[in-house]
């Protein structure tokens, strides 16, 4: 083999290093991607577990607001049981709103917001709260991540045809729920 054959296979030979290192590479994003995901649904079900003793708490103080109260426990499996990205982050949003809804109920009822057991939850619930914005961002970098790399070349030519498509971003911004809610506390003339 002369000079020219040796030229060509160390060519080759880079050329394939550098797939394989592409591939690793994706294969590595797309982990990541699947990990915060899951990092959103174990605080979303963190959450789903704090909703019913925070609903107890408020309807024990609250008792005319039982339909806000009801659409809190009603919505709360959904949370967790939905598939893709895009359901999941609508089941939150729609959530998020509907604690703050109960958070509202509950600044109309001084000795509930003195309750040390409502406090303590008022408080886990802040900070799971912290924890899932922090497991969204997460996710969101990670696709961010992982998208660039798939539409960068040279790694487009390895990902098309490997199949490694796009991930959807975590998006919790449902227009329809991003207005403050209404809530009254008119009790109805006897």
């Amino acid at each position: 083999m002369g000079i020219f054959g040796w030229v060509i296979l160390g060519a080759v030979a880079l050329l394939l290093v550098l797939a394989i290192a592409i591939y690793n590479r994706l294969v590595r994003l797309r982990a990541l991607a699947k990990e915060g995901f899951s990092g959103i649904t174990v605080q979303l079900r963190r959450r789903a577990d704090l909703v019913p003793n925070l609903v107890e708490a408020v309807k024990g103080y609250a008792t005319h607001e039982r339909e806000t109260l009801d659409q809190v426990t009603a919505r709360r499996a959904e949370t967790t049981r939905t598939g893709s990205v895009e359901e999941t982050a609508r089941a939150d949003a729609q959530m998020t709103s509907l604690l703050g809804r109960v958070m509202v109920i509950a600044e109309a009822y001084p000795e509930l917001k003195a309750n040390t057991n409502f406090l303590q939850l008022q408080d886990q619930l802040a900070n799971i709260e912290t924890e899932l914005q922090s497991a969204r961002r997460y996710y969101n970098a990670t696709v961010r991540d992982l998208n660039s790399s798939i539409q960068s070349f040279p790694p487009v030519l390895i990902a098309r045809p490997l199949g490694f498509t796009e991930e959807p971003f975590y998006n919790d911004e449902d227009p329809a729920i991003q207005s403050a809610p209404k809530v009254s506390f008119d009790r109805p003339a006897a």
